[in-house]
C-alpha cells in the first residue's frame, strides 16, 4: 500500500462565479492565467480583490481560475478573526450557512451573504490511485507531515475523483507552524 503524498499549501484566496467576475470587472471580463497549480486546469490569475468583514479588509487577495458556479472566499483561522467573521471550517462547496462579506473590485462591488470558509484539510487523490492507498472518497485520515517540527494532521477528508492529481492541500499558517515546504511528504497514517 501507498502511503506518502506530496504537501502543498494553501494561502487566502477567491473563487468566483461567472456573474460576480463580470460585477467586479466588467461585462465579457475573463480571467488572467499567471501559473497553473497542482490540480489539473485550477491556475492563479492576475486579477485581484479586496475582502471586507464587519472589523477589516483582506487588500490584494488572489483569485484562482477557472470561474465557478458558485463564489467562494477561502481564508485562515487568524484571517477570519482579523475580518470579525466566523471562521468555519468546511470542504470546499459546501457553503451554506457560512458568513458572507463585500468584494471590491476595480468596476464594482458583490456583497455575499454567505461563501466565506476555511477550507477543510483534504487529500486530492485520483480514481487510479485510490485503490493503491486503500481508501475511498470521504475517507478521513490522519497525516505526518514535517521534519524538525513534524505535526500530525488529523481530519484529513480524501477526495477522489477522476480530474484530480495526488496532492493534500493544508492552509498556509498550518504548513508554515510545522515548517514544511509545498512538495514535502506526508504520510497517511492508516489506525
Amino acid at each position: 500500500m501507498e502511503k506518502f503524498v506530496p504537501v502543498a499549501m494553501s494561502n487566502r484566496h477567491v473563487h468566483l462565479s461567472k456573474e460576480h467576475l463580470e460585477m467586479l470587472f466588467g461585462e465579457g471580463y475573463e480571467l488572467t492565467n499567471i501559473k497553473d497549480l497542482s490540480q489539473p486546469g485550477q491556475y492563479a490569475c492576475d486579477e485581484k480583490v479586496d475582502i471586507v468583514g464587519p472589523k477589516s479588509t483582506l487588500k490584494g487577495v488572489r483569485i484562482l481560475g477557472p470561474v465557478r458556479p458558485t463564489t467562494q472566499v477561502e481564508i485562515s483561522k487568524f484571517d477570519a478573526r482579523t475580518m470579525g467573521v466566523d471562521g468555519v471550517v468546511r470542504a470546499s462547496g459546501d457553503i451554506k450557512g457560512t458568513p458572507g462579506c463585500i468584494l471590491v473590485g476595480p468596476k464594482g462591488q458583490v456583497k455575499l451573504e454567505e461563501g466565506v470558509i476555511v477550507a477543510a484539510r483534504h487529500i486530492h487523490m485520483h480514481t487510479d490511485d485510490a485503490p493503491k492507498f486503500g481508501l475511498k472518497d470521504k475517507d478521513v485520515v490522519k497525516v505526518r507531515v514535517g521534519k524538525e517540527r513534524a505535526v500530525v494532521f488529523e481530519n484529513v477528508v480524501v477526495r477522489v475523483h477522476p480530474e484530480y492529481a495526488l496532492d493534500m492541500h493544508i492552509d498556509i499558517e498550518e504548513g508554515n507552524a510545522a515548517g514544511i515546504n509545498n512538495g514535502d511528504l506526508g504520510e497517511i497514517i492508516r489506525e
